[in-house]
């Protein structure tokens, strides 16, 4: 994002002393990491996780149990069991941690450290996207238990594009050893390093005094942030009016967006076709022949193309792929609210809740009957193991979502899924440690 006004409303990013795995007791840093909890493809990617190693970070993320009081009850012992044996450990000082991810030709780096808390209405760190009243009112109870910040939000902001202050220290840590280096199964190399010197946090803190943030990915955790923080007193808030961040300069390391798809569990296919066919004209529909990839590409051309706005959808769960597109406007004009900004009106997440599920397909927005999943392969394969259907979607343009934060407009909630995404795993903040 740009820059805002006076310093005192900038962005403040503390050290801390971070919680890390001691290599030495485990099998490989690779091996305990996770993607954040709300990618972890359930059961199968939670599986795999788990087995991985006995002290993956799962297993204190998405904790498995008969209850949900259960669950973060048992986080909290695994926490405290791993610190007793060793497993995890403090660092010896506060330091904020440069952060390196690598594949191939695509280079991410930023900076994590405890963020200083602030509200939407202070214009400091500016969400882009709604939540879900049940997933913060879990993880809050999961942070509550365990008194920690499990995993980094990922926040950006936008310099000039120089090789100055905060991005300047990272490019010089950079040049570094590392603490620690290792490379997850999806190919992706991490490294992290420390940074201590008083002058090099006085250049990080001097520079992002007077910028805003936009969250990238973690409106949930943020939310959770802000929660717990009300629940403690400003006298005695101290580290709960901070929350574990990684913030990424996108005019100089720019991330991906890509779409979050949508599985309608109690929704089989040819039911959401007969929906559709009974409102003549509705939508266009289309069944499409060839591969998944062929139906993403025809899904692509179809929301990039042609006269205006065309908000397209690809269905699928029944070993086909059906695209739907072309709306009609008098059915958006009578469904879509009309007290937002265009831009809002015309996202396909806000069509897709408004119209078609709200409207046409009369589906709860609650987790019995819609899941939020981000791997286009894994939610056409739980679609059609369990004869439902996925609803895959075109990303949103970056633009699109620092102009709605700018007006303090939300968009409707998982639309949008930036990366790469931090691992979580290679540093934790414990609120005990101070």
């Amino acid at each position: 994002m740009n820059t805002t006004g006076p310093a005192e409303k900038g962005l403040r990013l503390i050290p801390f002393r971070g919680l890390r795995y001691v290599p030495e007791r485990v099998g490989s840093l690779a091996a305990v990491t996770s993607p954040p909890y709300d990618v972890v493809v359930r059961p199968d990617g939670l599986h795999h996780l788990e087995s991985a190693d006995p002290h993956n970070i799962v297993r204190l993320i998405l904790p498995q149990a008969a209850t949900a009081a259960d669950r973060h009850r048992q986080a909290a012992n695994t926490l405290r069991r791993w610190r007793a044996e060793g497993v995890l450990a403090p660092d010896s000082e506060p330091a904020l941690y440069v952060y390196e991810q690598r594949h191939g030709d695509l280079l991410q780096r930023g900076v994590i450290g405890a963020l200083a808390l602030s509200t939407p209405a202070e214009g400091v760190v500016l969400p882009h996207e709604d939540v879900m009243p049940d997933i913060v009112e879990d993880r809050a109870a999961l942070m509550r238990a365990t008194a920690a910040n499990l995993e980094p939000l990922l926040l950006t902001y936008r310099s000039e594009g120089s090789a100055t202050g905060t991005t300047a220290v990272i490019e010089r840590t950079a040049l570094r050893a590392p603490l620690l280096s290792t490379t997850t199964e999806d190919g992706f190399s991490h490294r992290l390093w420390s940074v201590t010197e008083p002058a090099e946090l006085a250049e990080i803190e001097k520079d992002l005094a007077d910028r805003q943030a936009l969250i990238a990915d973690g409106h949930h955790r943020w939310a959770t942030y802000l929660r717990l923080r009300e629940e403690h007193p400003p006298a005695a808030a101290g580290p709960w009016a901070y929350g574990l961040v990684l913030l990424v300069d996108t005019a100089r390391y720019p991330l991906q967006v890509r779409a979050i798809h949508r599985l309608l569990h109690r929704l089989p296919v040819a039911d959401a076709l007969a929906a559709l066919e009974a409102v003549p004209g509705s939508f266009r529909v289309r069944t499409l022949e060839g591969t998944l990839p062929d139906a993403v590409r025809a899904l692509s051309e179809a929301a990039t193309t042609g006269p205006g706005t065309n908000n397209a959808f690809l269905l699928a769960g029944d070993g086909r792929f059906h695209l739907i597109d072309r709306p009609d406007a008098a059915l958006l004009a009578r469904t879509v609210p009309a007290d937002r900004p265009d831009e809002w009106r015309a996202l396909d997440a806000t069509v897709l809740h408004s119209t078609l599920l709200d409207h046409l397909w009369k589906i709860p927005d609650a987790p019995e009957h819609i899941s939020y999943i981000h791997d286009t392969e894994a939610a056409v394969e739980q679609a059609e193991r369990h004869g439902s259907t996925a609803v895959l979607l075109h990303p949103v343009r970056e633009e699109v979502v620092r102009e709605l934060a700018r007006q303090a407009v939300t968009m409707p909630r998982k639309s949008t899924s930036f990366g790469p995404k931090p691992a979580t795993g290679l540093v934790l903040r414990s609120l005990a440690d101070g």
